[in-house]
């Protein structure tokens, strides 16, 4: 931690935020800032609350990105989705927040993130968000999510 005195979530004790919007993500400065590389987080149990209802809604996300000048430190990260448990808005409103709040802290050169929603009412929703082009040279896997086929 000595070389990291910035951090106030890891190695600690850190109750998860109220709201996404008191949320805190965490950057450590990127060790290859001149490589091409994609991280991927996947996050399979994320869970938010519809602003209608209150009832719990949940998604398997994965995002990937190519880190900036910085890495997202993976306990804020986890925190910051947590915090999304008492938090109610639809789910492409979730799906693009973060993504657009990962891709800040991290002053990614890239960033998409993949939202599959399991079915309310019936209907699964996928929500889909990338900052722009990949770049070039870039090796970029499958998201790997199936599409939804319930009992089938």
């Amino acid at each position: 931690m000595a070389d990291y005195p910035h951090l106030t979530q890891l190695g600690q004790a850190a109750s998860l935020p109220a709201d996404p919007e008191q949320a805190v993500l965490e950057v450590v400065p990127n060790p290859h800032p001149d490589t091409v590389y994609c991280v991927r987080f996947t996050a399979p149990e994320f869970t938010s609350l519809c602003p209608m209802t209150g009832q719990p809604d949940f998604a398997h996300l994965v995002i990937d990105y190519v880190p900036g000048a910085h890495l997202v430190e993976s306990k804020s990260l986890k925190l910051f989705l947590g915090s999304f448990r008492n938090h109610g808005a639809f789910h492409e409103a979730c799906t693009v927040m973060i993504g657009k709040r990962v891709a800040e802290a991290t002053e990614a050169q890239w960033l998409r993130i993949g939202g599959y929603w399991y079915p309310r009412g019936g209907i699964p929703i996928d929500v889909f968000w990338q900052t722009g082009t990949p770049p070039s040279g870039l090796w970029l896997p499958d998201q790997g999510v199936p599409a939804y086929r319930g009992r089938g």
